[in-house]
């Protein structure tokens, strides 16, 4: 193997270093320890679904086209997926070159594309997704036992150390479906991704333990890996960091309804909740309406203004034993019928979603319902980023330490997909929220850093380099490099100083697949489990 990318979602330097020092990653120490390592400077916003795009496409969202777990249609949204990216991906560009890649787990790649290869697709699939090539996946089952996309109790709150036993599991399937697929293929390209070690810290916020644990079990499969596939470079890299919030979950919607900018109503519509989704998995999508119980519907409504998210909410029922009985009795009519929802169709602005990390206008002739007029389009976003820059926490401190025009870090023919404001927390200690209600809740108590790792060691690369400065844009076009392919002008990155590089050059124009809709509950219930669907 010419060259091998591996994954490591959420990983950062206060996470590994504690782990290096006390002998727990001897695999990856030694990557770090004798290859060129730095910082790596996520993107805005630093969210795993957006970000892993723009690490193995090397641009911005506004050149790939995803900024978000969701993708909206209007006022409407689906779970992206992999006809969402429309740009080259790493395993295109070798393709395109001639190379062979294996690419395991790598988040948003379902459906995969037909390649020199294989692609088994990773987050945001479905549990049994469709691969490349047809028939693969059972290949790789039959070979390594069984091989799972998710946790057997993913969403099984209530299965305690069982559960966290199924994340240990997860990352034994990676590596043994890699390295099964290596031996197969013979790639000069591979990349394997590691998803729990994001997933730990939104699980068991706090259990150092199960991070040690879980970090371990990743270093014996990547030592595994290199002992087998012997590639002649390794680049680590994550997508961004992790790490504690101390701040405050602010409700942005409920500081924009109070300005005058966001209208509610009952019986409006917004990001889908906890309800919602609970609804469906436990009354089998029966039909919405009055419960005839009018106190949990009461209680339901209360939850959802002071910011009970399915991933708290879910918790504590679960542990009173309440959760089957109220999914079946409170469905998602009486909810909303009892609460406020942002109106999208009236309101000026809105946060359509936290991990988005910025506002939405609702513009005429954009948007279905629009109400700023294309002329005053300057002024309102002005006005937004005027208020919102001037948030205080209850403490008299800044919420944010930056509210800017998307087109600070959001560029190219997709960009009027994206928000109109970005908005970055100060120090990334505080959690956005869509909800109305209270203006400021509790955040989750671990969250996405703005700051990652990158590392690379081996054949032609330079140790001593100074990687300062290196950004999440940069790894595919320093990827390329190590596979002696030319990075693609497109690209917002440039490869990094530990590595030469051939010149650039143009690609032809890419011809995106057209989007299709992700049609799989499970994974709605699965975001909603990590936080993300509120």
């Amino acid at each position: 193997m010419q060259t091998l990318l591996v994954g490591l979602d959420a990983a950062c330097f206060p996470v590994l270093r504690p782990l290096f020092e006390d002998g727990a990653l001897p695999h990856l120490e030694s990557l770090f320890d004798d290859g060129a390592t730095g910082r790596l400077e996520s993107q805005i916003p630093p969210w795993t679904a957006s970000a892993w795009p723009s690490l193995y496409t090397g641009t911005n969202p506004g050149k790939h086209g995803v900024f978000d777990f969701l993708r909206f249609d209007g006022y409407d949204w689906d779970i992206v997926n992999a006809t969402d990216v429309r740009q080259r991906t790493l395993w295109e560009y070798a393709d395109a070159a001639g190379l062979t890649s294996v690419v395991v787990n790598a988040p948003v790649t379902s459906p995969p594309p037909d390649i020199d290869g294989a692609v088994v697709p990773g987050y945001l699939a479905a549990e049994d997704p469709d691969c490349h090539p047809d028939g693969i996946l059972d290949d790789v089952r039959e070979a390594v036992g069984d091989y799972r996309v998710y946790a057997r109790r993913e969403t099984d709150e209530t299965a305690g150390d069982d559960r966290f036993e199924d994340y240990l599991e997860l990352a034994r399937m990676r590596g043994a479906a890699f390295r099964y697929l290596a031996d197969r293929f013979g790639p000069e390209f591979g990349f394997v991704q590691f998803q729990k070690t994001d997933a730990v810290f939104h699980d068991y916020p706090g259990d150092h333990g199960k991070v040690r644990r879980i970090y371990r079990a990743v270093d014996e499969q990547i030592g595994a890996i290199l002992d087998e596939c012997d590639p002649d470079t390794v680049v680590v890299a994550s997508d961004h960091g992790m790490g504690e919030y101390d701040g405050y979950e602010f409700r942005v919607n409920e500081f924009l309804r109070e300005a005058g900018v966001v209208e509610t109503t009952t019986g409006g519509q917004g990001v889908p909740s906890w309800f919602q989704i609970k609804d469906e998995r436990l009354t089998g999508g029966a039909e919405q309406g009055a419960s005839g119980h009018p106190v949990l519907e009461r209680l339901a409504a209360t939850a959802a203004t002071v910011g009970l998210t399915y991933q708290r909410g879910k918790a504590v029922l679960e542990r009173l034993g309440l959760a089957e009985f109220v999914g079946r009795h409170v469905p998602v009519g009486a909810v909303f019928a009892a609460s406020d929802a942002v109106d999208f169709s009236a309101s000026r602005a809105y946060l359509r979603s936290p991990s988005e990390l910025g506002v939405r206008l609702n513009v005429e002739g954009r948007d279905p319902d629009g109400v700023v007029a294309r002329d005053e389009y300057d002024r309102v976003r002005e006005e937004v980023i005027s208020l919102l820059s001037s948030a205080t926490t209850p403490t008299g401190t800044p919420v944010f330490e930056e509210v800017v025009p998307r087109e600070k870090y959001i560029d190219g023919p997709y960009a009027q997909e994206a928000v109109d404001v970005l908005a970055v927390p100060t120090d990334f200690q505080h959690g956005l929220s869509a909800l109305v209600g209270e203006q400021f809740g509790e955040p989750e108590p671990w969250n996405h850093k703005r700051h990652g790792v990158i590392a690379l060691a081996g054949e032609g690369v330079d140790s001593g380099a100074d990687l300062s400065g290196a950004h999440l844009f940069d790894v595919a076009s320093t990827v390329l490099a190590t596979l002696d392919v030319a990075p693609a002008a497109v690209m917002d990155g440039d490869p990094l100083a530990a590595v030469d590089a051939p010149d650039e050059r143009s690609y032809p124009d890419y011809e995106a697949a057209a989007q299709a809709a992700t049609e799989d509950a499970d994974v709605a219930e699965r975001l909603s489990d990590l936080g993300y669907l509120e």
